[in-house]
């Protein structure tokens, strides 16, 4: 079997999402990618997650062709593989339908920073991509998901930004591992939850000081990172 040990930390990290809350019924995916052999491991479309095992993962190729697994790979796969040819940097993608990180891309908003829980794990406001066209839509939905997200990213760097919302869709996120991609789709969700707490108490709510934005950043992420344990 390809990939075993990638195949068992991508179930396990589709599991984790249900363990915390932020998926239901089977909305939601992770996958991972072997950069050396440029196989992507990632979660059957459509499979309770109850029901997940590790030979259940599909592995496809970065041209969406399956390469082992009797089952249909998940039907979000066209994005990651976008994402895994844009981002050389990341390892792993998520992609969740969770209740605030979706409020947030169906009103088509990004998130601002509004204090230093969001800062400590991305580095400004969480973007939102414009709404695909009719064309993009009917031509390849999937991966031109992919693409917008791409266009949307810009030049930044996909690590100090490692999510966005879709908009009318819902949260990607993405990290070194499925597991990081796992981190940050929570962490998105708690972010919505709180963002949007701060405006009902105050709809004028100020955007966190730059200075403090990127204190909070650096001593979690900067090349000097402080917080934590040495390894």
């Amino acid at each position: 079997m390809l990939l075993e040990e990638l195949r068992a930390e991508v179930c396990e990290a589709n599991l984790e999402l249900q363990r915390k809350g932020i998926v239901i019924l089977t909305w939601g995916n992770v996958s991972a990618i072997d950069r050396a052999s440029g196989l992507v491991v990632i979660k059957p479309s459509g499979v309770a997650y109850d029901d997940l095992t590790p030979d259940k993962m599909v592995v496809v190729d970065l041209d969406n062709k399956v390469v082992e697994g009797t089952l249909n790979p998940s039907t979000d796969t066209a994005t990651h593989t976008v994402l895994y040819k844009a981002f050389g940097s990341i390892g792993g993608v998520a992609h969740t339908h969770s209740m605030n990180a979706v409020a947030w891309a169906q009103a088509r908003r990004p998130i601002p920073c509004f204090g230093t829980t969001h800062a400590d794990h991305c580095f400004g406001a969480v973007p939102c991509t414009p709404p695909l066209s009719e064309d993009q839509v009917t031509s390849a939905y999937e991966a031109e998901t992919g693409h917008q997200i791409v266009r949307e990213m810009g030049n930044g760097d996909p690590l100090a930004r490692p999510m966005m919302l879709v908009a009318g869709h819902g949260p990607f996120t993405w990290g070194k591992s499925a597991k990081d991609a796992v981190v940050n789709a929570v962490v998105l969700e708690e972010v919505a939850r709180m963002a949007s707490a701060t405006l009902a108490l105050d709809p004028r709510a100020p955007a966190l000081e730059d200075y403090v934005l990127s204190y909070h950043y650096q001593r979690k992420h900067g090349p000097g990172a402080w917080y934590g344990q040495k390894a």
